[in-house]
């Protein structure tokens, strides 16, 4: 009876996961595919755990005690801006449980002294490699997210052959695995060598990059799950490892394609290792001087306009400022004020970051209009508020062929009518490197906590 059932409720399971994902696609039914999602994750758990190989559940309820326990206390207490860091961390630790479960596997053959075959030993060898890599990785982004290490990248002379080197070694070592997979030595090493692999690859990496790696990340995830899968033969986990390898794939080229860059230059370009000087050149040349205004002043600004875009960026998240975002945009919106928010691709540390933030604030979705769409429209538009969105607006990307993001598409704020641009200080954004538009014509810096300036600038709009 086993053998009909529990491949109908993968099957079901499945099925929840694939129409679960096609409505996260969109914000006004993506509560329902997280729930549609859930379901089919806990009916590929529940069935998993009746399976008849299950003879003991002792440590299974303890682990789901102690992790849904630790898990319900970090969805609770996690900002929304360390969002990033915790699916950086959820990625390390879905990589590795499937190495874990795939060395599980190799070792219990050793100690029966038996032998997998090709179908089996590969898949622990793809599993263990993968998930490894994904585990180092996943924290070193982590850590880059966290500041806990600079952001920079981290290079070295001959970094690219002494990776090219690991990673033939790791090869090696991998087919040793798969034709001997009695010699736990190998596997060891195998595994070892995949762990310092996974912090080389990332190291280099620079902090603006941090959307594409994640999304990266969260592929291999998936895909050393669904390798794990063949190991133990559950079907549940080769799907949803299948579709999560896929959708991280395809999300890391809509990345790339947002910054118009291969992956190949993001993960070994270096991305912003000396990229700030050039920059810096031409905010010299771009001007004027930095011009501060007060929120007054923009307030008096916002009043005459007719169109205003509102650019939300990491400071947004920094200072938890998307509430007080939204009640400025309905302000604008009751005086008849003509509000939209453009959304770069990888404004933010993740993929869709501002969505979540403005999302969270209740702003209306068709008020949120992606870059491509927007940027036409932003010669005829009155004011640009520019909250954080630092690397995301540098005309430098457009203009300048020193510069180290030359070629990475932004919201084109610098041709709107007027430009107010809402930060802590001048320094440069994540990418290290300085925006020219701060010291244009037409714009006006307001220097401090986003949330307390734009509460402010709020304030004295409704005294007008």
């Amino acid at each position: 009876m086993t053998e009909i059932w529990l491949p109908l409720a993968y099957l079901a399971s499945a099925s929840c996961f694939i129409v679960g994902l096609k409505l996260l696609s969109s914000p006004r039914t993506a509560a329902r595919g997280n729930l549609l999602s859930s379901i089919g994750m806990l009916t590929a758990i529940g069935v998993t755990l009746l399976h008849r190989d299950v003879v003991r559940f002792e440590g299974i309820v303890a682990g789901v005690v102690l992790g849904g326990a630790i898990g319900a206390l970090v969805a609770q207490r996690v900002a929304m801006t360390a969002m990033p860091q915790m699916v950086a961390a959820f990625n390390g630790f879905g990589g590795a449980a499937s190495a874990l479960v795939a060395g599980a596997e190799i070792v219990r053959f050793s100690l029966e002294g038996a032998t997998p075959d090709l179908a089996v030993s590969i898949p622990i060898v793809l599993g263990t490699v993968i998930g490894a890599v994904t585990l180092t990785g996943s924290f070193v982004a982590f850590a880059k997210l966290q500041e806990l290490v600079s952001s920079a990248p981290a290079v070295f002379p001959l970094q690219q052959p002494v990776n090219i080197v690991l990673a033939c070694a790791l090869v090696a070592l991998s087919v040793g695995v798969v034709m001997d997979p009695g010699d736990l030595r190998l596997f060891w090493a195998m595994m070892a060598l995949a762990c310092v692999l996974g912090v080389m690859l990332v190291i280099p990496i620079g902090g603006a990059d941090m959307p594409v790696v994640i999304s990266l990340l969260n592929s291999y995830s998936g895909l050393a799950a669904c390798a794990t899968g063949f190991v133990i033969s559950n079907q549940g986990l080769i799907i949803s490892g299948s579709l999560v390898g896929a959708s991280g794939l395809i999300l890391t080229r809509i990345m790339c394609r947002a910054m118009n860059r291969s992956l190949a230059n993001v993960l070994f370009g270096a991305f912003g290792a000396a990229g700030g000087q050039a920059a810096a050149g031409i905010a010299a040349v771009a001007g004027g001087s930095v011009k501060s205004g007060s929120a007054a002043d923009a307030a008096i600004i916002l009043d005459a306009a007719r169109s205003v875009v509102i650019v939300p960026g990491y400071g947004l998240a920094v200072a938890q400022a998307q509430h007080a975002v939204r009640e400025l945009g309905d302000a604008l919106l009751e005086r008849g004020v003509e509000v939209r928010y453009g959304i770069h691709p990888v404004a933010g540390r993740m993929p869709g970051h501002m969505n979540v933030l403005l999302a969270e604030a209740d702003v209306p979705y068709e008020l949120l209009v992606e870059m491509e769409e927007i940027n036409p429209s932003l010669p005829r538009t009155d004011v640009a508020l520019v909250i954080g969105a630092n690397d995301v607006t540098n005309p430098g990307a457009r203009d300048d062929p020193t510069s180290a993001i030359y070629g990475m598409p932004i919201l084109e704020v610098d041709r709107c009518k007027t430009v107010m641009v809402c930060k802590r200080s001048m320094n440069p954004g994540f990418a290290g490197v300085d925006n020219p538009l701060y010291t244009m014509d037409q714009t006006m810096m307001l220097f401090g906590d986003a949330k307390r300036m734009v509460e402010a600038v709020l304030t004295d709009l409704r005294e007008i």
